[in-house]
């Protein structure tokens, strides 16, 4: 530094002095304090202790810790953080600061203040600080107004009116394309019909068709696609559809033939034409089955309509039992294909083969291994008896039918649920569960944010934050308190002489900006009075501005007439060089 002053900005002539002390004298002219006193000063990110014997600074007795208003104002930023996560943005270091400064204090006995607000008293609440954060409510949407509502139910019915023109035009011309399409195939069959046997592939490459069953089949889907766009029942399709297939019935005249009438070629045929039979039967098959399960959900559909119209209330109510108890069942199951109940005995999380075994299974596992367990015994002379024979019938069987109904549920489930959904509009269907979940969660639901939501409310973070001036380790910083450190520096000083520490006790000064917090004063004096012999006088004094008593106590002192003979000067530091600046040592008494 001195190299800095002299060297690079040809500075005269410099001193050195502690900020604590220049405050200390300045307050001592003003009877604040003693010639014999102790200073604290918790700065901004160290905190000093200062013994004064004579006016003087007693540098061997001076103490410092790494803790200051910095950390007490970073600890209140996290705890603000931590509580409000989305008003992060809004706690800047300036803002804390002010926080500080207004809502923080010491408390007398920090964990009697501690148990205080975990119980919620009203003392506590009446300690507790607001911050109200910038919050505008939300507008207010009025009713709309009959009018209104005719207006927007008129230009819905013309919208929709508009819609149902559009769908019937496009219904129209979807009938005119498939009547001309099906005229065309009915007219090509005609012409095909008039074709000779040897020119039946020209002219089948002429149309683009491979062959007469392939256009009879095109003119089944139309005729299909007909009637369905035209809007008949699916008891007529079912109808029709039996009468068309009944009518092609002789496209298969080689299944009756036998095989020793037919040439290899008309054999080949004769397979091809058993298995689009089979095909086509067992599509049939299943055709039907969907269409008597369509009949029987619309069945049962109009018989819960009419269980719904005598009575709404016992119908809903009955519609959400139902779908309570199959959910519950269908959940029971997946459970139970998961992890079998922990039925070893498992809970820790781990499923093994044992418990995604049902009760079947596992009973197999069981004679396997009592089976495979007596062969190893000595003589292997199973199957000697009939009874043993017993043992493969029992392994045989397929017992499970923990799975038998598994899909009804669930289909049964999807349909009460939407039913539910149909009915009711404040229903809202449980979601699907994860196999890691042992249960469901809800939905959550946002709500609107209210002026609640924007205040930050100081709590125990009000004497918790500058605690650490006299508890360091709460921020994780082994060192002494304020308490503390005043002892250690009276402990240091070589002489004991008790009424020279009486002296030091009875005129300690506090300065710094940390001095501002309420009640600093008397829990350090009852700190330091656990710590001195009974009957010690012990006094403390805050400077009269302990934000700027330093600055003023420095200006005071360099406007003194000796103040140049406590310099060091530019001369002196190039004769005796910078190593005899460590031995200089500023007096603060002129």
């Amino acid at each position: 530094m001195a190299e800095l002053l002299f060297e690079t900005y040809g500075v005269p002539s410099v001193a050195f002095g502690v900020d604590a002390a220049f405050s200390y004298k300045y307050n001592q002219q003003r009877g604040i304090c003693q010639k014999d006193g102790l200073a604290i000063c918790p700065g901004f990110t160290t905190t000093h202790v200062i013994p004064f014997v004579d006016g003087e600074p007693v540098n061997r007795g001076c103490c410092r810790t790494n803790i200051g208003g910095y950390h007490v104002t970073d600890n209140l930023k996290q705890l603000l953080s931590l509580k409000y996560p989305h008003h992060m943005a809004r706690f800047t270091w300036e803002k804390i600061e002010d926080l500080k400064m207004e809502h923080c204090y010491i408390a007398p006995d920090y964990a009697l203040e501690a148990r205080l607000f975990q119980k919620g008293s009203k003392e506590a609440e009446d300690k507790t600080s607001c911050w109200q954060l910038p919050w505008v409510p939300p507008p207010i949407e009025e009713p709309p107004s009959e009018e209104e509502i005719a207006r927007k139910a008129a230009i819905k019915e013309r919208q929709g009116q508009r819609l149902r023109e559009m769908a019937e035009a496009k219904r129209s011309s979807r009938i005119n394309e498939l009547e001309n399409q099906l005229h065309g195939l009915e007219f090509l069959l005609q012409q095909l019909a008039q074709v000779e046997e040897e020119e039946i592939s020209s002219f089948l490459s002429k149309t683009g068709y491979v062959s007469k069953q392939e256009i009879e089949s095109t003119l089944t889907k139309v005729s299909q696609s007909l009637r369905k766009a035209k809007g008949e029942s699916k008891v007529e399709q079912a109808e029709n559809e039996e009468k068309a297939d009944t009518s092609t019935s002789d496209k298969y005249p080689l299944i009756n033939v036998p095989d020793n009438m037919l040439t290899p070629e008309q054999l080949k045929e004769k397979k091809r034409q058993i298995f689009l039979k089979t095909t086509t039967e067992g599509r049939q098959r299943a055709k039907q089955k969907r269409f008597e399960e369509e009949l029987e959900r619309e069945k049962k559909t109009r018989e819960d309509e009419e269980r719904r119209l005598e009575n709404p209330e016992l119908y809903l109510e009955q519609m959400r039992t139902k779908y309570k108890e199959l959910y519950e069942k269908v959940e029971q199951r997946k459970r139970l294909k998961i992890n079998g109940g922990h039925a070893n005995g498992n809970s820790s999380g781990g499923v093994g083969r044992g418990e995604r075994l049902n009760a079947a299974q596992r009973e197999r596992m069981r004679l396997l291994t009592t089976a495979a367990f007596d062969r190893g015994k000595g003589e292997d002379n199973f199957g000697a008896k009939d009874e043993d024979w017993q043992l493969y019938k029992l392994m045989s069987k397929d017992n499970d039918d923990d799975d038998d109904g598994a899909d009804e549920d669930e289909a049964e489930l999807a349909r009460v649920c939407s039913r539910l959904q149909a009915i009711d509009p404040t229903f809202v269907p449980k979601p699907e569960p994860t196999p890691s979940q042992a249960a469901t969660t809800e939905v959550p639901r946002v709500r609107p944010l209210t002026k609640e939501d924007f205040q930050v409310v100081l709590g125990v973070e009000r004497f918790r934050c500058p605690e650490i001036l006299f508890h360091p380790n709460l921020v994780g910083i082994d060192q002494a308190g304020l308490d503390e450190m005043t002892g250690a520096s009276i402990r240091r000083l070589a002489s004991k002489n008790e009424a020279l520490e009486d002296r030091l006790t009875s005129s300690i000064f506090m300065t710094g900006g940390c001095s501002l917090f309420p009640g600093i004063n008397e829990r350090l004096e009852a700190g330091i009075r656990m710590l001195r012999p009974c009957g010690s006088p012990i006094k403390v004094a805050r400077a009269l501005d302990p934000v700027l008593d330093a600055w003023r106590g420095a200006s005071a002192y360099a406007a003194n007439l000796q103040f140049q003979q406590q310099t060091f000067s530019r001369v002196d530091y190039y004769e005796k060089g910078e190593d005899w600046l460590r031995r200089y040592q500023l007096r603060y008494t002129l």
